[in-house]
């Protein structure tokens, strides 16, 4: 009995700590400073993985068309360099899809 009292408060007190930390005032005030570095980090981030991302893919695109010509009918190395090809298209696929869905949501944010 004491213990789920205890519990009651405790769950009493952080809602009472949220609710003063988060009120509408505290929202009006705009962003705090942290938030501004945060964003821009995450946009640096964003933008050095596409500029990365597209020579990776190049270059894992031609690894595994060279390893497929270069076989010289080995089956294993064949399925290697179809797994790479695949592999890569995909990751690139994928990076560029979120990206798209990173300007929508900010697009639909803004």
């Amino acid at each position: 009995m004491k213990r789920k009292v205890l519990y009651i408060f405790f769950v009493l007190f952080l809602f009472l700590f949220f609710v003063i930390i988060f009120n509408s005032t505290s929202f009006a005030l705009g962003e705090p400073k942290i938030v501004n570095k945060i964003n821009s980090a995450f946009e640096n981030i964003e933008s050095w993985i596409l500029k990365i991302s597209t020579p990776a893919a190049a270059v894992a695109v031609g690894s595994g068309v060279f390893m497929r010509k270069f076989s010289f009918g080995d089956e294993e190395k064949i399925r290697t360099g179809k797994k790479l090809i695949k592999g890569s298209l995909f990751s690139y696929a994928f990076i560029l899809a979120i990206d798209l869905i990173l300007s929508a949501i900010k697009s639909l944010v803004s």
